[in-house]
């Protein structure tokens, strides 16, 4: 059973602040099932933007959006703003972490494992 959109985005949030990283909603989606993206931004001027695709076994898993690593950052936003044409209803969390941190618990697609 997948959590409510609106449920994981608070402790999305909640565990970049366990951290002392700020991190917002800058887009409200559907709360039962909208679309999550997730942008961290780097505070240089560059972003890296994960959103949502499924593994093989069907769990959630997560995937650069733009690039395999940081791109501009107003790159990162002209791909959010595309994202309206095919889903109106999508989320945005943006994380300000210069270390880049995403705090993701789910695999992120072409990252080394965690250990």
């Amino acid at each position: 059973m997948n959590l409510k959109a609106d449920i994981w985005v608070k402790a999305l949030i909640r565990r970049a602040g366990v951290a002392n990283v700020p991190a917002m909603v800058v887009r409200r989606g559907n709360g039962e099932a909208g679309t999550i993206y997730v942008k961290v931004a780097r505070l240089d001027g560059t972003a890296d933007i994960y959103g949502p695709t499924w593994g093989e076994d069907g769990n959630r898993i997560w995937m650069h959006s733009v690039g395999q690593g940081p791109v501009p950052e107003a790159e990162a936003d002209a791909y959010l703003a595309r994202q309206e044409k095919f889903d109106p209803d999508f989320w945005v969390v943006e994380i300000e972490d210069r270390q880049g941190r995403h705090f993701l618990t789910e695999p992120v697609k072409g990252d080394p494992p965690q250990s």
